[in-house]
């Protein structure tokens, strides 16, 4: 998934000459913790809620060039989200400008990559529940794991991998809607598989039986 499918568009924006208290109306509005800042259609800066809160009481007599941060680090639209959230752990930084051609298309926030991987592992289903579980062989891979909850009567809506640590073999797990996970994992459990856990959202983890 790339940084234009999941970035807002098109982005709400504040002029150099803006007073803060201006921005600050933008940011309440629209519920944003950052505004790109133009000038001639032109990336000049980036105003954030830290800006704004270091300027309280004075917001109607500063403006917008006065406190912006003028060396913005900006992203490409055709960047991978694993990319964009990287620069932006790496920089500690909430949001990136999306820039094509020289000009401000986007935005790209934390919030927007996070609801991009949730969505990519299928947890933002309401009523999912994530089945943990280690392969060993092929006989027990995601193919024939799958196959097994189809025919329990669960729907898979992502797969995936992940390590606990460095060193363990990879944790796999399966997203589903299922009625009745524990049959699923005890069926699991008859055909070979070695099950961890299951996860509902929105609840504790819960040991498989």
């Amino acid at each position: 998934m790339l940084v234009g499918d999941r970035m807002a568009k098109p982005p709400i924006t504040a002029a150099p000459a803006d007073l803060l208290s201006h921005a600050a109306q933008l940011m309440k509005s629209g519920r944003f913790r950052r505004l790109p800042v133009l000038s001639d259609s032109k990336l000049v800066g980036i105003i954030t809620e830290r800006d704004l809160r270091e300027h309280r009481g004075h917001l109607e007599q500063t403006r917008v060039n006065d406190t912006m941060i003028t060396n913005v680090i900006t992203i490409a639209p055709d960047v991978i989200l694993e990319d964009a959230a990287q620069i932006m752990l790496d920089r500690q930084i909430g949001g990136l400008p999306v820039v094509a051609d020289g000009q401000l298309i986007g935005i790209i926030t934390v919030s927007d990559v996070m609801k991009a991987f949730l969505d990519m592992m299928g947890a933002s289903n309401g009523g999912s529940t994530r089945l943990d579980f280690r392969v060993e062989g092929e006989e027990h891979g995601f193919v024939e794991a799958s196959r097994i909850v189809a025919r329990e009567g669960g729907e898979v809506l992502g797969v995936g991998s992940y390590r606990n640590n460095l060193g363990e073999s990879p944790v796999c797990y399966l997203r589903l809607i299922t009625e009745n996970a524990e049959k699923i994992a005890k069926a699991l459990r008859v055909s070979g598989f070695d099950v961890l856990g299951i996860h509902r959202i929105g609840g504790a983890a819960k040991p498989s039986a």
